[in-house]
């Protein structure tokens, strides 16, 4: 027994240094173990449908800038002469104003005054119906924004939320400007307004809890998905629904994953959680699930199902979401998209997948379609537009002079940024100048930043990836 063992021991000493590579070998052929579970850290998959809704909505967020520069003005226009020089707060560069208001005729009017003789520009009629449209939706639509707010408030952990964090996404939860007197001192019976001592900022409460408010839209869906197509009450009882985006890859693991994860039960995010205990592992996978519903929540009470990143981390510690909440998202790409278009990567949108079908809200609401009118006047073509070329060149003094033996008139010019007849010594640049000017606009490579002012600075650790 000794020899044997002495003979074993030689043999594996004297071929020690062969074993040990062929040992490395065989384990680096072989394919490496795949987890059950969802993985932490997924590479975002572009959705040209989303991204493409974000191109539009640059473009919107800009003009929405000129057009209250412009209501802001007495008698609701502003002449060309300070356009310029007002649009450099906004984000613009010298004359660039100009070839933007340029871009889209059927939102801007360029006209001459009638008394004072130089150029002015105003919103378009069609424009002004938009907005009227959109003031209408906006006061018939107050009781179901009510309800949005309770149902915020009732997401809270402590039933209260900052109230600057609410004026900053009123637009997204379609509550008017005004929502302070409107809708919350208007309906004492649900808010209650009040200044914290010990941060001493203003803070929204909800006065009762409504249990009819404890009702969740992906609850509606899968009662929906249960009567309509008859799926396993089993299967659904937790589950989400899931629409990869085009060219996500989806291993047979990853399947696993995703079908366990869709069975596991969590807690509703109207639920109080405070009384369970959230130690182990098994609450510590709730609560992650709780925080997708969460989300998926409050993107469904949005006008428009969708809501910058930076919103969302406002209410992150009212609402118990995690802290790197852009790579918490990543990982459920099936039902949250984050497009980064709009602001040269830094402005991260957040849509809810199950809400849009090629790029249009599946179910639109009156505000929704009155906001899109704006998208339908900036995507109209501008050679559509009557525009009247006189009214783009002030026309003070006419002199005849000539130019290479050709005889011209001689057109004095309030703006650089409008100059047409004036240039004629340049021949057709101005028009190219114009042109890729219009193509340097969707390059996105503009200076002009389109991120909202009223952003409260929000933690890095939030969008960490």
């Amino acid at each position: 027994m000794h020899s044997f063992l002495g003979y074993s021991t030689k043999f594996l000493i004297s071929n020690a240094t062969p074993f040990k590579s062929l040992t490395i070998d065989v384990f680096q052929r072989r394919p490496m173990s795949q987890s059950t579970s969802i993985p932490k850290k997924q590479q975002r998959v572009r959705d040209h449908g989303f991204d493409d809704y974000m191109e539009v909505e640059k473009k919107i967020r800009k003009v929405l800038k000129f057009q209250d520069l412009i209501l802001s003005q007495p008698s609701s226009m502003l002449s060309i002469s300070r356009l310029d020089g007002l649009s450099r707060r906004l984000g613009f560069k010298q004359f660039e104003a100009g070839r933007f208001i340029l871009k889209f005729p059927h939102v801007f009017e360029i006209f001459e005054h009638p008394v004072q003789r130089i150029l002015y520009c105003r919103l378009s009629r069609q424009a002004h119906l938009q907005i009227q449209q959109e003031n209408q939706a906006l006061l018939a639509q107050v009781p179901e924004s009510v309800t949005r707010l309770r149902k915020l408030l009732v997401l809270s952990n402590t039933g209260r939320l900052r109230l600057e964090h609410a004026r900053i996404a009123r637009k997204e939860f379609g509550l008017p400007d005004d929502f302070e007197l409107s809708v919350v001192l208007k309906y004492p019976q649900f808010f209650r307004l009040f200044d914290a001592v010990e941060t001493r900022n203003k803070y929204i409460e909800i006065v009762e809890k409504d249990p009819k408010l404890a009702r969740c839209t992906i609850e509606s869906v899968r009662e929906r998905e249960y009567r309509e197509k008859g799926a396993d009450a089993e299967n659904i009882r937790f589950s989400f629904l899931v629409n990869f985006p085009p060219g996500f890859k989806i291993g047979k693991y990853y399947k696993i994953a995703v079908w366990k994860w869709q069975r596991l039960p969590y807690w509703s995010p109207y639920e109080d959680v405070s009384r369970y205990d959230l130690r182990s592992l098994e609450a510590q996978k709730r609560m992650e699930k709780r925080a997708v519903a969460t989300i998926h929540e409050l993107l469904s009470l949005t006008v428009e199902k969708k809501i910058t990143l930076e919103r969302i981390a406002h209410f992150r510690l009212a609402m118990d979401l995690p802290k790197k909440l852009k790579e918490f998202l990543l990982q459920h790409q099936g039902i949250f998209y984050i497009s980064t278009r709009g602001n040269h990567g830094k402005l991260h949108t957040v849509f809810l997948r199950e809400a849009y079908k090629k790029g249009e809200l599946i179910e639109p609401n009156d505000l929704y379609l009155a906001r899109r009118k704006l998208a339908e006047l900036i995507l109209l073509s501008p050679r559509k537009a009557k525009v009247d070329t006189a009214m783009v060149t002030y026309r003070r003094d006419r002199e005849d002079y000539e130019i290479d033996g050709v005889k011209r008139d001689f057109v004095e010019n309030g703006f650089d940024g409008f100059a047409t007849e004036d240039n004629a010594k340049h021949g057709g640049e101005l028009e190219a100048d114009l042109d890729s000017d219009l193509d340097h606009d969707i390059d996105g490579v503009s200076d002009y930043s389109d991120q909202d002012d009223e952003n409260v600075e929000v933690k890095d650790e939030c969008l960490t990836e």
